[in-house]
């Protein structure tokens, strides 16, 4: 498994942009796909965007796809999720995930997490 850790939430106003990054840790960080997921209150987890572990494939969310960009730094074991036009819908906890299980959207089939991140978006 590797470990994940989230920055860069925080607080924006509706139109803007953040970018969120996700540090990882371990050797074997290459092999894993890695995806985007958010949690509102009250909601289950949602699925955002993934990042094959060849990094040639990129799947997004019907509700982010246009607005949201995943990257993968191979060297620096980091990935990005930069998110542009924010609305008051992105408001939520964003978590990294890794997973062995190809591009997948289903937040059972990743084995590792990260903490979170919150990112509100005001109105």
């Amino acid at each position: 498994q590797v470990q994940l850790v989230e920055s860069g939430g925080g607080l924006m106003q509706a139109g803007g942009s953040l970018r969120l990054s996700c540090a990882a840790s371990g050797r074997t960080f290459g092999l894993y796909n890695v995806g985007w997921f958010r949690q509102a209150p009250g909601k289950e987890r949602e699925f955002v965007a993934v990042n094959s572990r060849s990094g040639l494939t990129t799947i997004y969310a019907d509700s982010v796809r246009g607005r949201f960009t995943i990257s993968r730094d191979r060297v620096k074991n980091m990935v990005y999720l930069q998110m542009n036009s924010l609305t008051p819908e992105d408001t939520a906890v964003y978590y990294c995930a890794a997973s062995t299980r190809w591009c997948t959207n289903n937040p059972d089939e990743y084995d590792s997490w990260g903490q979170g991140t919150q990112v509100t978006v005001s109105s």
